[in-house]
């Protein structure tokens, strides 16, 4: 199955859940089919599970989903013994295996050999942890996760391959602060404070 797939049939689920994005094509993918400013598109490899945590640890009461991949986390293999012990039941963590290294030619990752990230995950006390190859299985365990307290752990077992779309527009920074704005405007609090020209001349003459 295909990543985009995966992602189209899910989209129309997608509310008012924080979304945070890996590095690479899944962002992009994303973004052509749920433009939202609750999505936040990393531009690091291997924080995309640790971002996720953060943000289901600081506000419980929201979803969080993260759009991983094998490459990134095995990268942030630690991150994952971390989240099991926090136990956010809010977070649904979303691994997109395709067995490489995509963005940067293609070289293998160790999912390509005997390497199951479930079963880590399972050994790491994920009390959810599951691998999936079909699209229409993916969408019924993201739908069961979704309605379900967790953390949920779901490896998708997908081809290389970008979906036909365009490429997102926007860099990190516009991305992190219409971000930013977004929980601001929905939690009600003030997270962004512009620095008040005093502070801005501190040390100066």
């Amino acid at each position: 199955m295909k990543r985009y797939e995966c992602l189209q049939s899910i989209a129309p689920y997608v509310k008012d859940e924080l979304v945070v994005t890996n590095l690479g094509g899944v962002r992009h993918e994303w973004y052509a089919v749920r433009s939202h400013p609750g999505n936040y598109h990393l531009q690091n490899l291997g924080l995309a599970s640790s971002v996720g945590l953060g943000l289901a640890l600081a506000l419980p009461h929201r979803k969080v989903i993260v759009f991983d991949g094998d490459g990134s986390l095995l990268l942030n293999l630690g991150s994952l013994a971390t989240i099991a012990n926090q136990k956010p039941a809010n977070l649904l963590h979303i691994v997109f295996d395709n067995a490489c290294y995509e963005s940067s030619g293609g070289a293998p990752t160790a999912t390509a050999g005997v390497t199951d990230l479930a079963a880590i995950a399972k050994g790491a006390g994920f009390p959810y942890a599951v691998t999936v190859g079909h699209v229409k299985e993916f969408a019924e365990k993201f739908l069961e996760a979704l309605s379900n307290p967790g953390p949920h752990f779901l490896v998708a077992k997908v081809a290389a391959g970008l979906g036909a779309v365009p490429v997102a527009p926007f860099d990190s920074a516009e991305n992190k602060y219409a971000f930013v704005r977004y929980v601001e405007k929905t939690e009600g609090v003030k997270i962004l404070e512009a620095a008040s020209p005093g502070a801005l001349s501190m040390g100066k003459p």
